[in-house]
Order: C-alpha cells, then sequence, then structure tokens
C-alpha cells in the first residue's frame, strides 16, 4: 500500500512541472485523491458492497469534480493532471502509467449491461476535452490530441487527432514531443487533407496549360502550312 502510494507520489513529481514538494501533492492535487477515492471504492464494489462503493465515488466527486465509477479497472501510477470533469464510466479498463488531463470522458455509447466502456493499455496520453467513446481499445503508447472524439480502436503508438480521431504522425521523430503531447507539433489531418487537394490541383492546371500550349502550337503550324500551300498556289 505504501509503495503504491510512494508511486502515486513519484508520477505526479514525473508529469506535472508545477508539483513541488509531497506535502503540496498530498494536499493539492485533487487528481490523486480522486484516484485513491476509487481504489477504496474499487474495493468495496469487489467485496459485493456496491452500493457502497457507489457512495464513496459520489463522496469522491463532490470533493475532486472526478467521477470515476467504482466498478473501473485502473492499474498502476494512473495520473489524472488537473482532473476537473473526467469521467470514466463503469466497464472501463486502463492499464499502467496512463495520463488523462481535465475534462476527458471514457464514456458508452449503448444501454446494454455489457462491456460498453473503453479499454486503454499502457503508457498512454489522454488531452483534455478528449471523448473517448464506446468499447474501443486504445493501444500501448497511443496519444489522443486535445477535443478529439475516438470512437474506433487507435493502434500502438499512434497519434490521432481531429473529430473523429484520425492518426497523424508528428512533425519529427523525437518520441519526447510524443510523451508531451505537444499539439504543436503535431500535424493536423484537415491541412494535410486540404495540402494535398492543392497538389493536386496544381498538377491538373499544369497539365491543361501544357496541352492548351500544345493545342496552340499545333494550330500555329497547322495555319503556317495552309498560308504556305496558298502562296504557293
Amino acid at each position: 500500500m505504501l509503495q503504491t502510494i510512494g508511486e502515486d507520489i513519484q508520477v505526479v513529481k514525473e508529469r506535472d512541472p508545477a508539483a513541488r514538494t509531497t506535502l503540496e501533492i498530498l494536499l493539492c492535487y485533487p487528481g490523486l485523491h480522486a484516484v485513491w477515492f476509487h481504489r477504496a471504492a474499487h474495493g468495496l464494489w469487489r467485496a459485493g458492497l456496491k452500493t457502497a462503493g457507489r457512495w464513496l465515488s459520489h463522496v469522491g466527486r463532490f470533493l475532486t469534480g472526478i467521477e470515476i465509477h467504482p466498478g473501473a479497472v485502473i492499474g498502476r501510477r494512473f495520473f489524472i493532471d488537473h482532473g476537473m470533469g473526467v469521467v470514466i464510466g463503469e466497464t472501463t479498463e486502463i492499464g499502467h502509467d496512463v495520463l488523462l488531463y481535465q475534462g476527458v470522458t471514457l464514456g458508452g455509447v449503448s444501454l446494454e449491461r455489457t462491456k460498453r466502456h473503453p479499454t486503454l493499455g499502457n503508457n498512454i496520453v489522454v488531452g483534455a476535452g478528449a471523448r473517448i467513446l464506446g468499447p474501443v481499445r486504445i493501444g500501448d503508447g497511443a496519444r489522443i490530441g486535445a477535443s478529439s472524439v475516438v470512437v474506433t480502436d487507435v493502434p500502438p503508438g499512434t497519434t490521432v487527432v481531429g473529430i473523429p480521431a484520425r492518426p497523424v504522425k508528428p512533425r519529427g521523430e523525437d518520441a519526447e514531443q510524443q510523451i508531451t503531447l505537444h499539439h504543436e507539433r503535431i500535424a493536423d489531418p484537415v491541412d494535410h487533407a486540404l495540402a494535398a487537394i492543392e497538389s493536386r490541383l496544381g498538377a491538373v492546371e499544369q497539365t491543361l496549360r501544357q496541352r492548351a500550349e500544345g493545342e496552340r502550337g499545333a494550330d500555329e503550324a497547322l495555319s503556317r502550312a495552309v498560308g504556305a500551300r496558298d502562296y504557293e498556289i
């Protein structure tokens, strides 16, 4: 238990440059408090005390602004930075070393009592305001851009952005920029699509100009040939 708490504090120090002291982390990080509330509520849930688990999770929500259903399964070194407005549904499964920012929703799209919430692998970063909906799988090392809406599986190591979220490649090959999710370094899929259209239109225009010039040249040659024949006659 103490080892797990120590890991929780250490991951805050590693992931948040604003964290200064252990005391500050213990007192001023609602994302950390929400995780601790969830562990206790999840223990009650697994023990069959589901109402007690829901009540404790509700207390945690009231105090932290973060809603985590006690049925959700969460791995080690899970960190919610800032945290306000985060919602994690009942059948969500989260691996180890996952980072969520504020306003993230791991939600369901079905009313059936089945697996209806996302499954996140290990070492994943989910940007502020992102929505991951349905029983989709997010592969290890994936990055979800801020305000993205994910409704399909994301392969391991992939960065996705947009509505709906689409895979993109970061500008450059530095792995650190993936981990920190610098959005100014992430390629814009819409910008890429427009650039591709512009490039294609440029190629078409060039082809049309070449054809027009060729036809003008042929017409001029024909005119000269006809004029020469008339002169001879």
